[in-house]
């Protein structure tokens, strides 16, 4: 039973209002932490800047947004991706890096077009690192926690890719254009860096939504989007001010109205009904009109109506086909000369090879690149990209040049084409 009893403090905090969250869970607003260690003044005080609904509209939001994110992702890792459990909160800077003291990869992504503003995303350098792993084709088992200028390119293109598909998702939900700038990513540790973002102060009330990101097995952790205030409020304007606009939708409702239209439909039922098999002639010449009258007749609960739109007198011919010229084409070279000055690229390949995106990035100066030739084989020139002859590396007046040893046949040629 001793086991189970709970401290003072704990107590206080659930007489105060307050649950007992555990360490780094996302339920656990940086707040409502740092609210307690100033004496429970400071998660009072934002307590007016958003309301429940627009909480919720943002959650809604980054629910949304960062679904899709997760699904560009999964794609890019190679890993199954789920970014889940929104839970929007306001705080500052100060008490985020009050509770957060660890470092942090800080993407800051500007809005160009849309919506006025910026949006920052937080994720552990721990993550950032197996993220950077998987990138550079790694397993993600062993990464390095030393994230060098490359690692830090690589999680900045993939922070590129799922930025841009949340600017997707937005212009969806907002049924409008979002486009966003290129991101700034930096390497911070939020417990010595004294300024992690140039958009908001320290002590400025901020938006922090947090969700919960698992990669297939590799990381379960605690990813934060920080948005400031205005942001934050022109997001829940622009979602619910669309949802508000189909309620305009009825007024197509009027169209109806002048629905004296179908007024004359009774008129034209009396020649429609009238016709006998004699005068089934006339209907083809007002084609128009009968397809116009069809209609009221269906709602009459009357089959013979439709009669009127199948002719029945309509001559039918076989279709008929030009015969193929199976003669060869006359080629004219007369006229070749209006060409002859037209310039073409000429191009000289040593040889080829393939490598995977990590090889290339561990190339120095003095690295040898093994082609997929023989020394002293004969290279390719090759025309606007297409081959053409085969020939032999020569050295004229400090110059390098090519001397043509073979021909292609066409036959050749179509087989490297293909």
């Amino acid at each position: 039973m001793s086991d189970d009893m709970i401290s003072q403090e704990e107590i206080d905090a659930l007489l105060n209002g307050g649950g007992i969250p555990a360490a780094g869970s996302s339920d656990d607003p940086a707040g409502d932490s740092a609210g307690s260690a100033d004496g429970g003044s400071s998660s009072s005080q934002f307590e007016d800047v958003l309301s429940d609904m627009e909480k919720d509209a943002l959650g809604e939001i980054g629910n949304i947004s960062m679904g899709s994110a997760a699904t560009t992702l999964s794609v890019l890792l190679g890993h199954k991706v789920s970014i889940t459990t929104p839970t929007v909160s306001v705080a500052t800077m100060s008490m985020i890096k009050e509770h957060y003291p660890m470092p942090y990869l800080i993407v800051e992504v500007g809005y160009t077009i849309g919506i006025d503003g910026n949006n920052v995303l937080a994720i552990q350098a721990q993550d950032a690192a197996i993220i950077a792993d998987l990138m550079m084709g790694g397993d993600g088992t062993n990464p390095d926690t030393d994230l060098s200028e490359i690692h830090m390119s690589a999680v900045g293109e993939s922070m590129n890719q799922m930025m841009g598909s949340v600017a997707t998702s937005l212009s969806t939900m907002f049924n409008k254009k979002i486009d966003i700038s290129p991101p700034k990513v930096n390497l911070i540790d939020l417990g010595s860096e004294d300024k992690v973002t140039e958009i908001v102060g320290q002590d400025d009330p901020i938006v922090r939504t947090s969700f919960r990101m698992e990669v297939d097995g590799l990381i379960d952790s605690e990813i934060m989007q920080i948005l400031p205030v205005s942001v934050a409020k022109e997001m829940v304007e622009a979602i619910l001010g669309g949802g508000s606009e189909p309620e305009p939708a009825p007024a197509p409702a009027p169209a109806p109205s002048p629905s004296p239209s179908p007024a004359p439909a009774p008129a034209a039922p009396p020649p429609m009904a009238s016709p006998t098999p004699a005068m089934a002639t006339p209907p083809p010449m007002a084609a128009s009109g009968a397809a116009m009258a069809a209609p009221p007749p269906m709602m009459g609960g009357y089959g013979m109506p439709m009669q009127p739109h199948v002719a029945t007198n309509v001559p039918v011919q076989p279709v008929q086909f030009t015969p193929l010229n199976m003669t060869p084409v006359q080629v004219n070279d007369a006229n070749i000369g209006l060409i002859l000055d037209v310039p073409l690229q000429v191009t000289v390949e040593l040889g080829r090879t393939k490598k995977s995106i990590k090889e290339i990035l561990e190339l120095t100066n003095g690295s040898i690149v093994e082609l997929d030739k023989l020394a002293g084989e004969a290279v390719d020139i090759q025309v606007n990209g297409k081959f053409l002859a085969k020939g032999e590396v020569v050295v004229i007046d400090e110059n390098f040049g090519v001397r043509i040893t073979d021909i292609a046949t066409p036959a050749e040629r179509a087989a490297k084409l293909q």
